[in-house]
């Protein structure tokens, strides 16, 4: 299934949704280990996580009473051939893309970034 572009980016515009798959490059998890590190109820978590699964981001699959999510690994794939016609832009690698996130979000919280 293809996702829409405009869907993607959106899903990807909230620094809250980009660090939950930064999270998730990591391994799956349980919705309620999503939510630990950010200060909003359960309940903001999951609808970020539906805008997420939406976009086609990731997927979320309930085992036995636990809901998991699970990142798509080919998501992003059609947002990366796009940025490529640009010809300024490589194709998303997610090990750089996820030392960018981390990067990001670590000034984002006033912290140095790992590595300095």
């Amino acid at each position: 299934m293809t996702f829409s572009l405009d869907t993607v980016f959106s899903a990807l515009s909230d620094p809250t949704r980009r660090a939950i798959l930064s999270m998730l490059l990591e391994d799956d998890m349980a919705v309620t280990d999503v939510a630990e590190p950010f200060d909003m109820s359960l309940a903001a978590i999951s609808k970020h996580l539906a805008i997420l699964a939406t976009a086609g981001l990731i997927t979320q699959e309930k085992r036995g009473r636990v809901k998991w999510c699970k990142l798509e690994p080919d998501a992003m794939r059609d947002a990366s051939i796009w940025m490529q016609g640009f010809g300024q832009f490589e194709p998303v690698n997610l090990d750089a893309f996820e030392k960018f996130l981390e990067t990001e979000l670590s000034h984002e919280g006033g912290e140095p970034p790992a590595g300095d």
